[in-house]
């Protein structure tokens, strides 16, 4: 009767221990971990993943390499703004997302490959959701609620943008 009572003992030991919190997992490389994770986006070469996480508790936007299986650092996640939506270019030097500050959605497009980060509807009067970049990163296009229903609007970002291209390509300098 007492090796059943320990063995309950040690049974229930590993099943209750066993749904502790882990803090230390956030910094996993991976994907997939105890966390929420979801709005998958793959680059159009298919190396990048972008996600929106909860391991920081609060959403946030991850970017993961897949030929590395590596976490890529994004400078743009601040604790008090929630992150969602995102998009990735071609070879993910340009990701599109929403990220809202007081409840107040905003899309920006933050270029990997210069470190900057653009607000892209700033002054915007209107809810906004799923921001798409084009392959090349010139057009951005969203679901808009302006008109008092949701509508789709495209938004050529031209020539404020570098293509993004794969290596080796040429860029048509006689673009109009």
């Amino acid at each position: 009767m007492k090796q059943k009572g320990l063995l309950l003992l040690v049974f229930f030991t590993v099943v209750v221990g066993g749904c502790g919190t882990d803090r230390g997992s956030y910094l996993s490389t991976s994907f997939n971990t105890r966390y929420n994770e979801e709005k998958p986006a793959i680059s159009g070469d298919g190396r990048w993943l972008a996600f929106v996480s909860n391991r920081h508790g609060r959403q946030e936007i991850l970017l993961y390499d897949l030929q590395q299986k590596t976490l890529s650092p994004l400078p743009l996640n601040m604790p008090n703004a929630v992150y969602d939506s995102p998009s990735l270019s071609r070879t993910g030097r340009y990701l599109a997302y929403i990220s809202s500050v007081q409840g107040r959605p905003d899309i920006f497009i933050y270029d990997r490959v210069a470190k900057e980060n653009r607000m892209i509807t700033q002054g915007y009067r209107s809810w906004l959701r799923n921001p798409r970049i084009s392959p090349d990163g010139r057009y951005l296009v969203f679901e808009t609620a302006r008109r008092g229903q949701w509508d789709i609007e495209v938004v050529d970002l031209g020539p404020f943008i570098e293509p993004d291209l794969p290596d080796g390509m040429p860029v048509n300098q006689t673009q109009p």
